[in-house]
């Protein structure tokens, strides 16, 4: 038996964790330490440990399904195609291309990413694509282009955080949602620096904290304000600092000014002595960090509240400065180049704009189109998915599951069923893939080759490892046979390698080039982080190869093609991974503050809904569930739902731990066995939200929109919570 392992990365989390893939006597792979990839250097949590779990033919598709007479059935692949590509194709000639929508996934590899987004607009003629990484990142990203003129999750590696002074950790419970990343925290403080944690619960990660903030739900805003009051009355501010690398300073100071100690102690629950201790802990140190995440960000005010940390960074000096910034704990696997590269609405590869005629002209001549062929912007995810069943006539679904997923989910439910036609590609067989009307087996993370953008802006080449079991095809080869259904004979590649080169190429020069990167670089460099511009005068590859041979195994590093990064009389960029240290990306170099104010959420507790409702993960499942479900291992350590809630509110409603618990909000009705602990605010109820069904917790969440970022309102609403009758 062959016994070479294969390195490669986890196909959860944005983390990216390095692993190996070791076959084993059974036919099948097994995960091995992988110490070299400096993010984790071996560690891995129970998701990662156990994912070659979901590639068993027990849990996974491996034929094509069209539904028939009401029910999904067995189909061959030319069956399945011809069926979408003739749904399509109808819909298209009676309603317009705009009739046709496409939704993608944070999960999918740049490579995919970048096919889905040229399919959408090239084959499809579309402008309805969007991702559900919409409703991960924007709010961060929106909040990172104004300020800085560039969004890129973290603009630091996570190697920076051990050596900072202090981190304000906003919204975050990594040792749940990533635990690898844990350990940087703990290396801080055994460092000597401090750890402030902002969450409404009283988390594991929380517990690891210096100064643990509880504020109520949706207030993250007017804390950060409060803090920033605080720094210009203690006369904190950096003002060389502010007089040489920004603007707007004076009309955000006027802003947090409004926002005194006790006014924003009378909004959030933060003591005075709370937001003093914090202002101390963070500006006394010489270096200082703040990272966000969905807490702060799944919110109706997402993007200002990420512009009121970013507005105290800019104040203290702590941005674009060594050791010191603001970042972004990005969520999905790919949530980073899942939207630089063209499945986000209003973007193109390489992070550029759509609307912007200079990136149109120069993407159009990679893909040898028109540049005025190419539609506008579309809608945002969740505008996207409301509009399913009446001017979208059809979606073509991939690496999603908006049934589980998407905010006010019952109603999103409700939309998908009302298409005239719905096609799906997945790994396994998913509460949306149930409704579709044609199903395709796509490989997964072991089976294919593929490029991943980590939260640091690390991208990192994902191997195959394995032969996918018969009946499975990628991403990649679907859109080839649909596009060549559609009239579109060329310009899809099979081969993952030959849709990458293209990918710098059409990257090469916006703000997220990639244009400098290749494959063997990925490989001899365990990543490079983006930007990475292309030598002056570029070579082109005199091959195309995949970096496995046809049986799976790693083929070595001779396979790759020449490449200018291999001339060593070309100017190699060495990648970049600390940005905004010389300037930043804005057109004077200059970080901007924005002024903001605090203003309440979308849907605040009143007297029929009294009480707040937050959502997140728990460690042993992922997103919504639809792989980490299938996991004996991880459904054992996480079997289904709860509500978690204070004793104090157990109390006026009688509940005992264990009793089941209706949680109503204006849009609909969860069921989950009660939690009872102290570790959150007695005004305050939580749910995870991986499952489906009664106890469903984005049944009852708020799809109300940033207006910047389109990002719903996950993390806020009202709720009532009654004690349901055995």
């Amino acid at each position: 038996m062959e016994t070479t392992s294969t390195p490669t990365h986890c196909p959860y989390c944005a983390l990216q964790c390095g692993m190996n893939l070791s076959p084993t006597p059974e036919g099948g792979v097994e995960v091995t330490e992988r110490v070299d990839f400096p993010v984790n250097r071996g560690a891995l949590c129970g998701k990662g440990r156990t994912a070659p779990a979901v590639l068993s033919s027990r849990v996974r598709l491996t034929s094509p399904l069209v539904r028939s007479g009401g029910t999904l059935v067995p189909a061959t692949w030319d069956e399945a195609l011809d069926r979408i590509a003739g749904e399509l194709g109808a819909i298209r000639a009676g309603h317009g291309p705009d009739a046709l929508g496409v939704f993608g996934g944070g999960g999918l590899t740049n490579e995919k990413a970048y096919t889905l987004g040229k399919f959408a607009r090239v084959v499809l003629g579309t402008s309805q694509i969007d991702y559900n990484g919409r409703f991960c990142m924007s709010s961060a990203a929106a909040g990172g282009i104004k300020a800085f003129g560039l969004d890129r999750g973290l603009p630091f590696p996570l190697e920076d955080i051990p050596k900072t002074g202090c981190v304000i950790l906003v919204g975050s419970n990594l040792a749940e949602t990533m635990p690898p990343a844990l350990r940087f925290f703990t290396e801080l403080r055994e460092n000597g620096g401090t750890l402030i944690v902002v969450d409404p619960r009283r988390t594991r990660t929380a517990e690891q904290a210096d100064l643990h903030l509880m504020p109520r739900p949706g207030t993250d805003l007017a804390l950060a304000l409060g803090l920033l009051h605080l720094v210009v009355a203690e006369g904190r501010v950096d003002e060389e600092y502010v007089r040489e690398r920004t603007s707007g300073w004076e009309e955000a100071r006027a802003a947090a000014m409004a926002h005194w100690p006790e006014h924003v102690e009378r909004i959030t629950g933060v003591s005075v002595p709370q937001l003093r201790e914090a202002v101390r802990m963070f500006c006394e140190p010489e270096a200082a960090m703040v990272l966000t995440a969905r807490g702060p960000e799944q919110q109706s005010k997402g993007t200002d509240t990420v512009g009121a940390w970013i507005n105290l960074c800019l104040a203290t000096g702590r941005a674009g400065r060594p050791l010191s910034g603001y970042g972004c704990l990005t969520g999905q696997g790919n949530g980073q180049g899942g939207r630089e590269h063209g499945q986000k609405a209003d973007q193109l590869p390489g992070y550029r704009k759509l609307d912007d005629p200079a990136a149109r002209r120069h993407v159009a001549e990679v893909w040898g189109v028109d540049p005025d062929s190419l539609p506008g912007p579309g809608r945002s995810a969740y505008e996207l998915l409301d509009a399913l069943g009446t001017d979208i006539r059809s979606l073509l679904l991939m690496a999603s599951n908006p049934v589980v997923s998407a905010p006010r989910a019952a109603h999103i439910e409700e939309r998908l069923k009302s298409l005239d036609f719905l096609a799906v590609c997945d790994v396994v067989l998913s509460e949306t893939a149930a409704l579709a009307d044609v199903v395709l087996p796509v490989t997964q993370w072991a089976e294919e080759t593929g490029t991943m953008t980590s939260l640091e802006g690390r991208v990192l080449l994902r191997r195959r490892a394995i032969t996918p079991p018969e009946g499975v095809r990628s991403d990649l080869e679907v859109m080839h046979e649909l596009a060549a259904r559609l009239g579109v004979e060329k310009g899809f590649p099979t081969d993952p390698e030959e849709v990458f080169e293209e990918l710098r190429r059409a990257s090469a020069g916006g703000p997220a080039d990639y244009s400098g990167i290749t494959y063997r670089r990925l490989v001899e460099e365990n990543g490079v982080f983006w930007p990475c511009p292309a030598p002056a005068t570029p070579t082109a590859p005199t091959t195309s190869a995949s970096a496995v041979d046809d049986d799976g195994e790693d083929a070595g590093l001779d396979v790759f093609p020449e490449d200018p990064a291999r001339d060593e009389a070309a100017p190699v960029h060495p990648g970049t991974p600390r940005l905004f240290l010389d300037r930043f990306a804005t057109d004077d170099g200059r970080a901007r503050f924005v002024p903001v104010s605090h203003r309440p959420a979308a849907e605040e507790p009143d007297e029929e809904y009294p009480v707040f409702l937050t959502t997140g993960r728990v460690v042993a499942q992922y997103q919504s569930g639809a792989q980490t479900r299938r996991v004996d291992e991880l459904n054992a350590a996480a079997p289904g739902p709860f509500v978690e809630l204070h004793p104090r509110l157990a109390a006026r409603l009688g509940a005992a731990e264990g009793d089941p618990l209706a949680v109503v909000s204006r849009r609909g009705r969860a069921v989950a066995p009660a939690r009872i602990t102290t570790g959150i605010r007695p005004d305050t109820v939580f749910m995870p939200f991986h499952w489906p069904g009664e106890g469903r917790a984005n049944t009852l969440t708020n799809p109300a929109l940033d207006p910047t970022s389109r990002m719903p309102e996950f993390k806020v609403c009202a709720v009532r919570v009654e004690v349901v009758e055995r």
